[in-house]
């Protein structure tokens, strides 16, 4: 089986502390070690001088053993719940995943 790459674009609304940011991006790195089949996390601000984010000013990358386990990820409890927390300040969210 091939490894999945999960990519996630974000903007969070405007006037979202960055006390806030970093607790959400704390839970997520929380969960990668937790949640069985993610071999890695990393994750951080827009740093692209291109100027074509479009407005997404954060991402992060976790990197699944497979797919199965990336399907597990979706659905486990401990994402539903940082999910939530997270979308009462995401304002967009892009998901690209792909196999390599």
């Amino acid at each position: 089986m091939s490894k999945v790459d999960h990519i996630v674009l974000i903007r969070f609304k405007e006037g979202t502390l960055p006390e806030t940011l970093d607790k959400i991006f704390d839970e997520f790195l929380d969960i990668s070690e937790t949640i069985p089949g993610i071999e890695n996390f990393v994750s951080g601000p827009n740093t692209s001088p291109e100027g074509l984010n479009q407005g997404y000013t954060h991402a992060f990358v976790m990197t699944f053993c497979d797919s199965l386990a990336r399907d597990a990820y979706l659905h486990h409890p401990e994402h539903e719940r940082v999910k939530k927390i997270a979308l009462e300040v995401i304002d967009s969210v892009l998901v690209v995943d792909f196999e390599f």
